[in-house]
């Protein structure tokens, strides 16, 4: 009677335990849900979905993040966070590190991530810091399918600042095979990458869909869907978050991001990416421009209103800049500020032979950062240096400025991580991939430094070159942005990443429940 009694006790526990776990085990085996909609303020390019194309800013990963993974990668609360390889070594005399890859990794159609494909993207790689790093690293070997070595000519302290930050997207990787056999134009139509989301469609213009990769190594996304619509039109982005028609809306400012803060279901917030705004005087190196004359860039940059411009367009949450390096960069030099002194500008054209002045022409611009040039403009005309704006759209721009075919004034920002080293590669030195000319004694400096291995003695040679870049007034900086985000009532996770603008990863994305 009792084994009878015991036996019908043990089976109803058993049921209750079953009835118990069976919702948390449904809950737990639940997959990605929903959609969300992302207001993008640019439209998005073809070349932003190919890690090989980066052009030394941070646009392009607001869909790296999404479609590719890296070996590493900036992640919350770790700027070099393991991603596709669990580890790697260096080795005492500098000469080579070695990458150790993740077990059972796969791209989104079903090719193992592989050390061949790391060799084959390193290699395939033509974007920001590329003559740098190929110019420094003498081969990438093949130690088995699951760790790759890279070799240097000689130590290269900042090897791991140029390949695994977003200073450059060398560190991304691709599959080999499928990249071979669709070429690079083919794979910007329909790219393939080992990320937490999958390509689904691109219309150009209009919008990109990415679908959850279930698969993903570190987590399964949580949102099925990601829909990121191209709305170059701030009041529209703000409009569509306001009607629930977005879920965030990038890049929201001034009267708008106000609107946003009063709006009873919506949150602003900013970030603080490592993000600078400056002019670049592309004529500084031709001897018959006025811009040839450092009294008149100094004019320039005395005749710009920071202040009122981080005030008007960031509401205060940014920085004013005085330098185009960010001041939170390792090797940042301080620079004095520049006053505003329209007086003093006026003045310095004067005895540089311009005392009425002088037609600038035109400052071209990315279109997202139209207001801020037109400031920069109207501060310019105040002191008699006359120019037009010109707007562009972000990817048009870009190209045009990697291709160095602006011959006047650019309004140029950049968002890239990494340091001072890797912002001087791409914007300072003569053949910097962004880089208008330069200086021998600054390329000789930052030559000598990428070789030294004595902090310190770098150190001193990265501020040295950044006061040389100062005294020249090689550039005028405007500020150091926030980019400030309006966020709608349905999302209940905002990841971030310290130094980046954008919400990431997207893996960590998460819904409301209903």
């Amino acid at each position: 009677m009792r084994a009878r009694r015991s036996s019908r006790t043990l089976a109803l526990l058993l049921a209750l335990a079953v009835a118990v776990l069976a919702p948390m085990s449904a809950s737990a085996a639940a997959g990605p849900e929903g959609q969300l909609t992302i207001a993008v303020h640019v439209s998005l390019a073809p070349a932003w979905f190919d890690p090989a194309e980066t052009p030394g800013v941070i646009t392009p990963f607001l869909t790296l993040y999404a479609l590719h993974d890296a070996l590493v990668k900036p992640m919350p609360g770790n700027a070099f966070a393991p991603s596709l390889a669990e580890s790697w070594t260096a080795s005492k005399d500098g000469l080579t590190y070695e990458f150790l890859l993740r077990k059972n990794v796969k791209f989104h159609n079903g090719d193992p991530v592989t050390a061949e494909d790391v060799k084959f993207s390193f290699e395939r790689y033509k974007g920001a810091g590329a003559s740098t790093l190929k110019a420094r690293v003498a081969s990438v070997e093949i130690v088995d399918p699951l760790r790759v070595r890279f070799r240097f000519k000689q130590p290269w302290p900042d090897f791991m600042t140029f390949y695994a930050t977003p200073a450059t997207g060398a560190a991304w990787i691709v599959p080999k095979k499928y990249a071979e056999r669709v070429g690079d134009e083919g794979f910007k139509k329909a790219p393939i990458g080992a990320g937490p989301y999958r390509f689904v469609s691109f219309n150009p213009g209009v919008e990109l869909v990415v679908e959850a990769n279930e698969d993903f190594w570190r987590k399964t996304p949580a949102v099925k869907r990601l829909v990121l619509k191209s709305v170059p039109d701030e009041a529209t982005r703000l409009a569509m978050l306001k009607r629930a028609e977005a879920d965030v809306a990038y890049s929201i400012r001034g009267p708008n991001a106000e609107e946003v803060k009063r709006t009873a279901g919506l949150t602003l917030k900013p970030t603080s990416p490592t993000f600078t705004e400056w002019i670049v005087f592309t004529e500084q190196f031709d001897p018959k421009s006025p811009w040839a004359d450092q009294r008149v860039r100094l004019a320039a940059n005395l005749a710009i209103d920071r202040k009122t411009i981080n005030e008007a367009e960031y509401l205060g949450y940014g920085k004013l800049a005085f330098s185009m390096i960010p001041r939170d960069f390792e090797f940042h030099w301080a620079p004095p500020a520049y006053p505003f002194d329209p007086a003093k500008a006026k003045q310095l054209l004067a005895e540089a032979g311009y005392p009425r002045g002088f037609d600038a022409v035109e400052m071209a611009t990315d279109a997202v950062y139209a207001p801020e040039a037109e400031a920069v403009i109207n501060g310019f005309q105040a002191v008699g240096i006359r120019s037009r704006l010109r707007p562009m759209e972000r990817a048009g721009f870009y190209k045009a400025d990697q291709e160095k075919t602006f011959k006047r004034l650019v309004r140029v920002g950049s968002a890239a991580a990494g340091n001072a080293s890797t912002r001087i590669e791409a914007f300072v030195i003569s053949t910097g991939i962004r880089s208008y000319g330069g200086y021998p004694d600054i390329d000789a400096l930052f030559r000598d430094q990428a070789a030294e291995m004595d902090k310190k003695r770098r150190e001193a040679m990265l501020h040295k070159i950044q006061q040389l870049m100062h005294e020249r007034a090689m550039f005028a900086p405007i500020v150091e942005p926030a980019l400030m985000i309006g966020v709608g009532a349905r999302l209940a996770e905002l990841p971030t990443i310290t130094g980046h603008p954008y919400l990431s990863p997207y893996e960590d994305l998460k819904l409301k429940a209903r």
